[in-house]
């Protein structure tokens, strides 16, 4: 056993900086460098690949931050469910991680890594086998198979880039490389469907909708210039919503025990556990619809079905309403013409976002260092404590769980039923996405307005203020 922890404790892993607080220019260099090398990666085609079944599924590689039939197919999927599935072992009791520890958080970074690998191959295999990416040549020759590998081979080079250049911005950028990718990918999607001046094979508007409003206004299409209209009305709301929720906290009094009359207002945000259970939720749905498509089984339900309750459960693990969401479903027939099991496909997906993220937020506030234990720890470390009463850590850790177990199921619940709801709202982009983009900026802001303001150029610095 301790042969094996030794091993999972020292996998392959990009080495961190050795100074303890890097410049920020050195850190926004890897951050670009990565964003760069994520986007390149993604307009590389598999080879030997003769087609996609996997067009259909256009939603999910935001969620995933992958781009189907190129060498990053699989995306941070194998990263997310690696996290999934600690997360439900760890919080339902099964294995147990000592955290606490530097020795414990290196063997549960370990186990994550290793199954994180194991995914990789695991859904590489399921992704050629199972058709979602058809070789060249006719099944059973040895070209056809030659190929099969050839692609099974890219889809895990492609992983375990992914995989490392996560860990190259985790230490040496800003944020972290799944976040990173996720904006990349939301912001590539925003663009194209706000400004692209092309229009698709077959049709006469174009795929900007600001200048398919225009286009449609000036044709007379009302019908079209309102769901332009809609879409970008949508993602404002979304993004203002996300920035109102991000800036909602709750600031607990402190003192400096050794220094009288001094104090300080610790905070704790709402969104508690920040975008990590909505990332986690969705990449979940991803799968049961990634899994659905490729087994082509009756009890998960058909993906590619376009009328309402032929989908089966696939149907109430996605936001109804197609491209334009419920609302725009609205806009077009009426409210009274759309068919009730919508209205319920949409009543339970939201209810299933809410509580899944209200579920793994819980979880990952006590696994990941941020339940009341370990927060009163680090606050009596910093010779803080509570106004009025003794030092003593066990005071500060009631005090905290009142506000910290609360916070981690409401923000949960919160931020589910606001994905869910900027879902179906028809935004430019999936509205789950659009959601995580806001939050991950956000963070990402904080991180360099506290960290990094000093080494900043003084205009970016003026304009962070």
């Amino acid at each position: 056993m301790s042969t094996i922890k030794n091993i999972l404790m020292n996998l392959p892993e990009v080495a961190g900086p050795t100074q303890k607080k890097l410049p920020f220019k050195e850190k926004a260099k890897w951050t670009i460098i990565m964003l760069v090398a994520f986007f390149v990666l993604g307009m590389i085609p598999l080879y030997g690949m003769a087609e996609s079944a996997l067009g259909h599924f256009e939603q999910l590689q935001q969620i995933l931050a992958s781009q189907f039939g190129t060498i990053i197919s699989l995306g941070i999927g194998p990263i997310v469910t690696a996290a999934i599935v600690l997360q439900l072992l760890n919080g339902s009791g099964i294995v147990k991680f000592d955290t606490t520890t530097s020795d414990g958080k290196r063997f549960y970074q370990g186990v994550q890594k290793t199954l994180a690998f194991f995914f990789v191959v695991f859904e590489s295999f399921i992704f050629v086998y199972l058709g979602g990416f058809v070789p060249e040549g006719v099944p059973g020759t040895a070209e056809y198979t030659y190929f099969q590998f050839l692609l099974i081979g890219q889809l895990i080079l492609g992983g375990l880039l992914i995989i490392f250049m996560d860990e190259v911005v985790s230490k040496w950028g800003i944020g972290s490389g799944i976040g990173l990718f996720i904006v990349g990918g939301v912001s590539k999607e925003l663009v194209w469907r706000a400004f692209s001046p092309l229009t698709p094979e077959g049709e006469e508007m174009l795929i900007g909708h600001v200048w398919q409003f225009f286009q449609a206004a000036a044709g007379g299409d009302i019908q079209v210039a309102t769901l332009a209209v809609t879409a970008i009305g949508a993602t404002l709301i979304i993004f203002a919503m996300a920035v109102y929720l991000q800036s909602m906290k709750i600031e607990i009094p402190l003192s400096f025990g050794r220094v009288r009359g001094q104090g300080v207002r610790w905070p704790l945000k709402f969104i508690y556990t920040s975008v990590i259970p909505v990332i986690l939720v969705a990449a979940l749905f991803a799968n049961f619809q990634l899994w659905a498509g490729l087994l082509d089984s009756d009890i998960l339900g058909d993906p590619e079905a376009t009328e309402p309750g032929e989908q089966g459960i696939i149907g109430f693990l996605s936001p109804p309403g197609g491209q334009y969401g419920l609302l725009g479903e609205i806009v077009q027939v009426g409210f009274f013409s759309i068919n009730p099991i919508i209205f319920l496909q949409a009543f339970v997906y939201t209810l299933l976002m809410a509580l899944g993220c209200m579920a793994f937020s819980y979880f990952w506030a006590h696994t990941a260092g941020m339940d009341a234990k370990s927060q009163a720890k680090q606050m009596m470390s910093s010779g803080l404590q509570i106004p009025g009463f003794r030092k003593d850590q066990r005071v500060l850790e009631r005090l905290l769980a009142r506000y910290i177990n609360p916070l981690a199921i409401m923000s949960g619940f919160t931020v589910g039923f606001l994905a869910a709801f900027a879902d179906m709202l028809g935004a430019l982009s999936q509205g789950t996405g659009i959601l995580l983009a806001v939050m991950i900026i956000y963070k990402i802001y904080e991180e360099i307005a506290k960290d990094h303001m000093m080494d900043m150029h003084p205009a970016l610095r003026k304009f962070m203020e």
